[in-house]
């Protein structure tokens, strides 16, 4: 071939290769490594315009009020903690202090949360506190007093949120003539965050099996707003594996204040996983990632699903972190409590926006809309075959990690063989496409990588073409 040939192939090559489409959909991997706190239940984390993650949780005495900051929501494991208020030595807020919740409205901190009396420990109701500091943790604080609903009953769990310029409350309270331990209820905000004002609804009863194990329980509701609806988690059932998240939804246009507005989904989106080691997920918050291009669900559970006596007396309820992930039609996928340590990614398509590297019956396919979604998360661990590589764990199936066998890309578990732990190991790579993709080269195979070719996933060997480039290159999601 000519030189004069041979760069217009080079030219030629190099503009299907600008053009190759570019996954736009894919949200940044927001990786973190569980448990964030251990011993910090009903866990809130609030992104603040100072550049800092406010924290601040449950802790298993039921005494005091703590809170921490740091830039990074990894950097909250570390962070000092401050006692910024401890309850009355006598009556009201003397005991159960409870599910306290960080906002930052009109230029003050606000922190709600749950209180018993010294008299009577189960009398629980809602409480404010208020701050004009900078610094939360440094600043002096207010009790703004109770808040005042509709019947002085067993109520909790109190949280706001804005929807059309509209500041909201929205809390659980037991009502009279309704046989359960706590409905939801939301009510307009009136002339301060401590107050609310005309209609309170009644937004849901828990009455299906898996909001009723152990006890009828609705409650901790928090909303995250995405996609023109208003999606409002809460927690069900006991506090011990039975504890789960449900979900509401209503259209960003509808009127908050309406029951009608919101529609329950029937199963519940965020349970135990006996695979993963994760017991009563729920009582949950949201924030953001630290580049703000990840919603990130906060929430406590369990390493173990049997506990002697009461679960409210058993310390060891975890602060975790994961990404939500958002399904083509809008609504939130939050799959499944992750194991501890590095959370996963998706291994997202560059020349097939959408498809996501998964397994099925074992075998590694690329798909769009994977379900469900941990068929396609991966933990990006130290390589089975030494210093240098990394591995790809299975989410749902701890143990199992993508290896090629025969050229061809499965998920399989580690059966503690030197050939295994060759063929489940990578180099990683900048992509082979360029910046902001990255390919996966063979540890025991050098110059093959991970591709999709027909549906499936190879490991072959790069021929240099623009078309292997584009199918050998991923995006973490």
């Amino acid at each position: 071939m000519s030189p004069t040939r041979r760069l217009a192939a080079a030219l030629s090559g190099l503009l299907a290769l600008l053009l190759l489409p570019v996954a736009a959909h894919a949200s940044p991997a927001a990786q973190y490594t569980n448990p964030i706190a251990a011993q910090r239940a009903d866990p809130h984390i609030f992104r603040h315009t100072d550049g800092y993650y406010y924290f601040t949780a449950t802790v298993p005495q039921y005494d005091r009020i703590v809170l921490r900051r740091a830039t990074t929501i990894q950097g909250l494991a570390t962070a000092p903690e401050t006692v910024i208020w401890r309850k009355h030595t006598s009556g009201e807020m003397g005991a159960h202090i409870w599910a306290p919740e960080i906002h930052f409205i009109n230029g003050r901190w606000y922190v709600y949360f749950a209180a018993g009396r010294t008299d009577d420990i189960w009398r629980i109701r809602m409480y404010v506190l208020e701050s004009s500091a900078a610094n939360p943790l440094t600043g002096a604080w207010t009790e703004r007093g109770r808040i005042t609903t509709p019947w002085d009953t067993f109520s909790l769990d109190a949280s706001t949120f804005v929807a059309g310029g509209v500041r909201y409350l929205i809390w659980a309270q037991q009502e009279p003539g309704i046989a359960t331990n706590s409905n939801l209820y939301i009510a307009r905000m009136g002339a301060n965050p401590w107050t609310i004002t005309g209609p309170t609804t009644r937004l849901t009863v828990p009455a299906l099996a898996w909001e009723t194990r152990g006890y009828k329980v609705a409650e901790g509701p928090a909303v995250i707003q995405r996609n023109g609806r208003l999606f409002l988690t809460y927690s069900a059932s006991a506090t011990d594996a039975n504890y789960c998240l449900g979900l509401l939804t209503a259209q960003a246009t509808a009127d908050p204040l309406q029951a009608s507005s919101w529609v329950k989904s029937a199963n519940p989106v965020f349970t135990s996983n006996a695979s993963t080691g994760q017991y009563g997920p729920g009582h949950n918050s949201f924030t953001l990632s630290e580049d703000g291009q990840s919603d990130i669900l906060v929430y406590h559970d369990r390493n173990y699903r049997d506990i002697t006596g009461d679960p409210l007396n058993d310390p060891n309820r975890r602060t975790r972190v994961q990404k939500v992930y958002w399904r083509a039609d809008g609504t939130p996928d939050f799959g499944l409590p992750v194991p501890d340590g590095a959370t996963p990614v998706r291994l997202m398509s560059y020349d097939q926006p959408g498809r996501a590297v998964r397994h099925w019956e074992y075998r590694a396919r690329l798909e769009p809309n994977v379900t469900p979604l941990a068929d396609s998360q991966f933990r990006i661990v130290t390589g089975l075959s030494g210093t240098g590589t990394i591995s790809l764990e299975s989410t749902n199936f701890p143990g199992y990690y993508l290896r090629h066998r025969n050229y061809e890309a499965w998920v399989e578990r580690n059966d503690g063989s030197a050939q295994f732990r060759a063929d489940a190991s990578f180099t990683r790579r900048t992509g082979l496409t360029g910046t902001g993709t990255v390919s996966l080269e063979s540890a025991n195979l050098p110059g093959y990588y991970l591709r999709h070719r027909g549906g499936t996933v190879w490991v072959e060997r790069d021929d240099g073409t623009t078309a292997f480039r584009g199918s050998a290159a991923f995006i973490l999601e």
